[in-house]
């Protein structure tokens, strides 16, 4: 028998943009504590966005909330602008941290800190999770990852596993041009979580240009992607390509403006941008 349903707050907010319909749009439900598995996975395959998102009570007294994450077609443990997202929904309505400058979040990763800005509270970053894969890419991986992408043995500089829940694979190409020119096959991309990244020309704006393609679920090309430009990041300064602190662009070949700030602050990396407000009103699930 169907229970009744429930009338909850509801936000969507786009993340990594200055503007609304610039960057990645998350789709925030509140107070889901009543939900099962099965109601938050059809919301989310209904929304149709690359993730959404339902704030609950938190497990552990070390958290200030929990978070669960859906794609249109499977839960995640951990991303990076449905983090952000969720953050600046959770502290619109009124959400109190123990420390305000730095609320802490639970979700299937584990504990994950977000800063504000203390200059503007629209701007949050996370503290990124460790690597749960890493390291280099096989022959036979890296051969399937060129053919659906388009690209020749040369194009690619390098490749490394970059999995921090998301199983993200990255491949670093010759420049930025390069990464925006990717047509990729998305039937042969099928098993890959697949990120792109190229350096811009100096003088730029932004450092590096990112794409991310996720074969499944419908979403085919992900607009702005928190946890692959975390991934990156580690990758990236870790081997020297990059220097500590930098901007990345992402959404270009979508007509979105993302822009990712990437720091890393001592033992932590920092991922971060802007977060505007969309949509505020309610659903009843």
């Amino acid at each position: 028998m169907r229970r009744d349903r429930i009338m909850h707050r509801f936000s969507q907010v786009d993340v990594f943009a200055e503007r609304l319909t610039e960057g990645n749009p998350v789709a925030v439900v509140h107070d889901a504590d009543d939900l099962s598995d099965s109601h938050m996975a059809a919301f989310a395959a209904w929304t149709n966005l690359s993730e959404t998102t339902f704030l609950l009570s938190p497990t552990t007294p070390d958290a200030d909330y929990r978070l669960r994450i859906f794609t249109p077609d499977r839960e995640l443990p951990f991303a990076g602008h449905p983090t952000l997202g969720s953050a600046r929904a959770w502290l619109d309505a009124g959400g109190t941290a123990r420390d305000p400058a730095q609320p802490v979040q639970e979700c299937g990763a584990g504990m994950v800190r977000v800063r504000r800005d203390p200059d503007d509270a629209g701007r949050l970053a996370f503290a990124a999770p460790p690597l749960l894969r890493s390291g280099p890419v096989d022959d036979a991986d890296l051969t399937a990852l060129r053919r659906g992408l388009g690209l020749r043995a040369a194009d690619v500089v390098d490749a490394a596993w970059v999995d921090n829940g998301p199983h993200w694979v990255a491949l670093l190409l010759r420049d930025a041009a390069a990464v925006l020119a990717v047509e990729p096959d998305l039937a042969a991309l099928t098993g890959y979580d697949v990120g792109v990244v190229g350096l811009h020309p100096a003088g730029s704006d932004a450092l590096v240009e990112v794409r991310a393609f996720v074969p499944g679920g419908g979403i085919g090309e992900d607009p702005v992607t928190g946890s692959l430009n975390a991934g990156l990041g580690r990758w990236l300064i870790d081997t020297g390509r990059v220097p500590t602190a930098y901007t990345a662009a992402q959404g270009t070949r979508l007509g979105r403006r993302g822009r990712v700030r990437v720091e890393q602050i001592g033992d932590d990396l920092w991922v971060g941008g802007a977060t505007v407000p969309g949509i505020l009103g309610s659903v009843h699930l």
